[in-house]
C-alpha cells in the first residue's frame, strides 16, 4: 500500500529524522511510538501529504485512500452533528441530490416516449444502482450507530457542532474517517478525548478494520489491545518490529542485550588483535603478520549498539502541610448549564489521603466536579474544604493557556514567588528544559512538552491535596510511567479525572464512577470498576431475560420438578458455585500481579513468559464468565 524510502525531515538544519525506510501493508496496524518532539505527529503529517519531507520518496498504491485524524480541526459552522458526519460520504450525498433532481423532473413531465425522458429512466436506474453500491441506503444507520459508539446519545444528533467541546468535535471527525472506509487510517493520538467506554469501543472496531493503520498513541494498554505492529522513532532513526507494544518493549531489550554481548566480544577480539600489532609491528620479522592484522581490523564492521534516549522527568511532590481529616465535605450540589443538568443532589465526605479516580462518559460531570472543588465555576449546594486543606489543580485544558509567546523560563518565573524563583531553572531541567530549551517560546511547544511544562508550574505551589484532570494527554509513555511513580508516591490526597486504563491501574483505591448525574462510589482500582460495570450490564440483561421469560411461562401450568430435573438443577448450581469461585481467585491473582506491577514493572515484566500468562489469565476470566452466562440460563429454565 506505502513504500516510504530514505524519508528525512528538517527543522532549521536539523534533522528531527532521516534515512527512515519501512513499507505498509494492508492489514498492518503500527503504533508510532516515542518521545514528546521525536517526530511523530510530524512522520503522520509527512504520510498524509500535508507537508513535505526534506528528501526521501514514498510510493504509495495506485487510487490508497488515506484518512488523517489530526489534532487540529476547523468545522463549518451551522451543522448538527449528523450532518457533520454526513460529510463523510460525499458521494453519496451527490447521488441524493441527482436522484431528488431526476425524480423531480419525471413528476414534472409528461413527455413519456420522448428520448429525453427515456435517458431520465436510464440515469436513475444507473444512481439508484450506484447508490445503492456506496452504501445509500445504510449509510445512515452506519452513521448513528459509530456515533453512539464514540459517546453520542440519540438527542445529540441534531446539536450545532458549536455547541461542543473541541474534544467532542474530535470525536464527529473520527466518526467521520471511521464511516468513510479509507485504505489507511492515520490517527493522532485518538484516545485524547475519548472515555473509557468509549476508547473499549474503538478498540473493537480498530481490531476488525480491514485497510491499514498508523497510529499515535500513549495509552500503552490501547496500543497492546489495538495494533500488530510497532515503530518507534528514537534519535532520528527507527526501530521496526511485528509485535504490539509490550512485546515490542520485550524483544528490543532482548536484542539490544545481544548487541551489546556481541560487541563486547567483539571488541575483546579487536582489542588482542590490536596487541599482536603494537608487539609485532617492531620485529622485522614479524612486520609481514602486523600488516596482514591490520588489513584484518580494518576489514571489521563495527557492531552498533541502538541508540536509547534515556531522558526522563524527574518529579516528586510533596505534601506542603498535615491538613484535617475531612478533606471535601458536601450536600446536595446541583450544577446545570443551561437546560442540561450535569449533578443532581450530591453527597460527598473525601478523607485525608484518599486516593480516588473518577470515571465516566465526557459530559456526565466529572470536571464540573473538580472545578467545583476549586471554586472555579459556580454552583448550588454546600461545598466545604476541610481544615489546612490546600488544593494543587492542574486542569485538562492547562497547557493550552500558556502565553503563546512567551518562554519557557518566563512562564515559569511570572509564576514563581520569592521563596522559590531561585529554584526555577533547576525544577525545568527536572522537566527535560534544560539549557536552551528553556528559551523556548511556548507556541512552538509540542503537546507533550506542554503538558510537562503545565507540571512544572503548578509545582511552584504549595498543596496536600493533588486534583489533576486528564493529566496524561500527550504524554509520551515514559513521561507518564514518571508521572505515575510520583502520584503513587504522594502521601497526600489525591483525586484524578482520566480515561487512561493503564495508567490509573494500581495508582487510586477508590473510584467514583459518574453516570446520568449521580456519583456511585466503588471501593477498589480501575479493573475493579469495570470488572463490576460488566457485572451490572449482565444483571441488566438478565432482569430483560427474566422478565421475558415470566411472561412466556405464565399461562403455563406450575409444576413439581422432577427426580432427574432436581439433581439436574443441582449439578449445574454446583457448577455455577464453581465457575464464580475460579472467577474470584483469578481476579485475585490478577489483582496482585497489579499491584506487582504498579510497584516493580521492570522486575515482574522481565519474569519468563510473563505477558502469555498475565494475558492468558485474563483469557480465562472471559471465557469463565461466557461459560458462567451459559450455566446460568440453564439455572433459570427450571425457575
Amino acid at each position: 500500500m506505502l513504500n516510504v524510502h530514505n524519508l528525512t525531515v528538517s527543522f532549521m538544519g536539523t534533522d528531527l529524522f532521516s534515512g527512515i525506510t519501512f513499507k505498509l501493508n494492508k492489514g498492518d496496524r503500527i503504533g508510532l511510538i516515542g518521545k514528546n518532539g521525536a517526530g511523530k505527529s510530524t512522520l503522520l503529517k509527512v504520510l498524509s501529504k500535508d507537508i513535505e519531507s526534506s528528501g526521501g520518496t514514498m510510493a504509495f498504491d495506485k487510487e490508497v485512500r488515506i484518512g488523517f485524524l489530526r489534532q487540529d480541526i476547523d468545522f463549518v459552522k451551522g451543522r448538527t452533528i449528523l450532518e457533520e458526519a454526513y460529510q463523510a460520504f460525499t458521494e453519496i450525498k451527490e447521488i441524493e441530490l441527482q436522484l431528488d433532481e431526476i425524480n423531480q423532473q419525471l413528476v414534472e413531465r409528461t413527455d413519456y416516449e420522448s428520448e429525453g425522458y427515456n435517458q431520465l429512466i436510464i440515469d436513475l436506474n444507473e444512481k439508484t444502482e450506484r447508490y445503492e453500491l456506496l452504501g445509500g441506503y445504510n449509510y445512515q444507520g452506519d452513521t448513528e450507530k459509530i456515533l453512539q459508539g464514540l459517546g453520542f446519545q440519540r438527542e445529540d444528533f441534531n446539536k450545532l457542532t458549536d455547541t461542543f467541546s473541541g474534544g467532542w468535535r474530535m470525536r464527529i471527525e473520527l466518526a467521520k474517517l471511521l464511516l468513510q472506509n479509507n485504505d489507511i487510517l492515520l490517527l493522532d493520538e485518538p484516545t485524547n478525548h475519548l472515555d473509557i467506554e468509549s476508547i473499549i469501543w474503538l478498540e473493537n472496531f480498530l481490531k476488525n478494520y480491514q485497510g491499514a493503520i498508523v497510529l499515535v498513541s500513549h495509552d500503552k494498554m490501547f496500543l497492546d489491545n489495538v495494533t500488530n505492529r510497532t515503530i518507534e522513532i528514537s534519535l532520528g532513526q527507527i526501530y521496526d518490529y511485528k509485535k504490539p507494544y509490550s512485546q515490542f518493549l520485550e524483544l528490543r531489550a532482548e536484542i539490544k542485550e545481544k548487541q551489546l554481548q556481541a560487541q563486547k566480544n567483539q571488541d575483546k577480539e579487536i582489542k588482542a588483535k590490536q596487541q599482536l600489532i603494537d608487539k609485532f609491528k617492531a620485529k622485522a620479522s614479524k612486520a609481514s603478520m602486523a600488516q596482514s592484522l591490520m588489513k584484518q581490523l580494518d576489514k571489521v564492521q563495527r557492531i552498533e549498539v541502538d541508540g536509547e534516549d534515556n531522558a526522563a522527568m524527574n518529579v516528586r511532590f510533596s505534601i506542603s502541610k498535615e491538613p484535617g481529616k475531612i478533606i471535601v465535605e458536601a450536600e446536595n450540589l446541583y450544577k446545570s448549564y443551561g437546560d442540561k443538568h450535569v449533578l443532581e443532589n450530591v453527597d460527598l465526605l473525601i478523607e485525608r489521603n484518599s486516593k480516588i479516580a473518577f470515571v465516566g462518559q465526557n459530559g456526565q460531570g466529572k470536571s464540573t466536579l473538580a472545578k467545583m472543588m476549586v471554586g472555579e465555576i459556580p454552583f448550588e449546594g454546600n461545598l466545604k474544604l476541610g481544615h489546612n486543606v490546600q488544593v494543587g489543580y492542574f486542569a485538562q485544558n492547562q497547557s493550552e493557556h500558556l502565553p503563546p509567546e512567551k518562554t519557557v523560563l518566563e512562564i515559569m518565573e511570572d509564576a514563581a514567588t520569592d521563596s522559590n524563583r531561585m529554584r526555577v531553572r533547576d525544577m525545568l531541567g527536572s522537566f527535560l528544559f534544560g539549557g536552551d530549551a528553556a528559551d523556548k517560546k511556548a507556541k512552538v511547544l509540542s503537546g507533550g512538552e506542554r503538558n510537562r511544562l503545565a507540571l512544572c508550574k503548578l509545582l511552584l505551589s504549595p498543596f496536600n491535596v493533588l486534583i489533576m484532570d486528564e493529566p496524561t494527554n500527550h504524554l509520551d509513555i515514559a513521561s507518564k510511567n514518571v508521572l505515575k511513580k510520583a502520584l503513587a508516591e504522594f502521601n497526600g490526597t489525591l483525586i484524578i479525572v482520566s480515561h487512561d486504563r493503564d495508567f490509573l491501574q494500581g495508582l487510586t483505591t477508590t473510584v467514583y464512577g459518574f453516570k446520568d448525574r449521580e456519583i456511585k462510589e466503588y471501593l477498589g482500582d480501575i479493573d475493579y470498576f469495570l470488572e463490576q460495570h460488566k457485572m451490572e450490564s449482565l444483571r441488566e440483561a438478565e432482569k430483560k431475560t427474566v422478565i421475558k421469560e415470566t411472561k412466556d411461562t405464565s399461562k403455563k401450568e406450575a409444576y413439581k420438578l422432577s427426580r432427574e430435573e432436581e439433581k439436574e438443577l443441582k449439578k449445574l448450581k454446583n457448577k455455577l458455585g464453581n465457575i464464580e469461585n475460579q472467577i474470584a481467585d483469578l481476579e485475585s491473582e490478577i489483582e496482585k500481579i497489579d499491584l506487582e506491577l504498579a510497584e516493580n514493572y521492570d522486575e515482574v515484566s522481565s519474569r519468563p513468559n510473563f505477558f502469555e500468562k498475565y494475558k492468558a489469565k485474563k483469557a480465562k476470566v472471559d471465557t469463565l464468565m461466557e461459560e458462567w452466562e451459559l450455566v446460568e440460563e440453564k439455572v433459570e429454565k427450571f425457575n
